[in-house]
């Protein structure tokens, strides 16, 4: 099936997210630093706030939880700090294929205000055709409901639309909608994929 829609993923596709970017400031043990972003601001506490849960409520009730590391839990609200700006080579990609006149969009899971700010801050984030942000929605990847979200909201066939990641678990939930879906490594092997579609000359 030909590929007439793109949707890119922002974090590890677009920009360089990582709450290492911050806390190796702040934790100067690795160890020690792999330890809190394993036990304390772990991955499913972080998707809190990417469903819509505020920075200050979160941040509020896991710091009581871990008094000792309190400080270090706020430290969660400089999400500037975690980008340390765009993948190499994808703004390339996102420019070339706006000027072929492919359709793109975005489908984040990311705090409303948060994407909001990256939006004004990143070049390579601005001129998409449509965007859904977990944050804004209540719902967030791999769910069905929110590629069903995508699809309805911007009138797209899943057959045609090539949806791109770095999260293995987000590329299946695609797929499993009926999306094609590439599994974002870097902007070389994704420049080739879409060469394959014949997006890209």
């Amino acid at each position: 099936m030909p590929v007439r829609n793109v949707v890119f993923d922002i974090g590890g596709v677009l920009l360089d997210w990582d709450p290492r970017h911050l806390y190796r400031s702040l934790i100067h043990d690795v160890d020690e630093m792999e330890w809190f972003l394993a036990k304390v601001c772990t991955t499913a506490w972080n998707a809190e706030l990417d469903g819509g849960r505020s920075f200050d409520e979160a941040c509020d009730e896991l710091a009581a939880r871990h008094p000792d590391h309190a400080e270090l839990v706020h430290a969660w609200k400089r999400q500037d700090e975690m980008v340390a700006g765009e993948i190499a080579g994808t703004a390339e990609i996102v420019r070339e294929l706006r000027q072929r006149g492919v359709p793109l969009y975005l489908l984040t899971n990311m705090p409303a205000d948060v994407y909001a700010a990256r939006v004004s801050a990143y070049d390579v984030l601005q001129g998409f055709d449509g965007a859904v942000v977990s944050g804004r929605e209540g719902v967030m990847k791999p769910a069905p409901e929110v590629f069903r979200l995508l699809v309805e909201r911007y009138g797209m066939e899943p057959a045609e639309t090539l949806f791109i990641d770095d999260s293995p678990g987000n590329v299946d939930g695609a797929r499993a909608v009926g999306f094609q879906a590439h599994h974002f490594r870097d902007a070389s092997t994704l420049r080739t994929a879409l060469r394959e579609h014949g997006l890209l000359l």
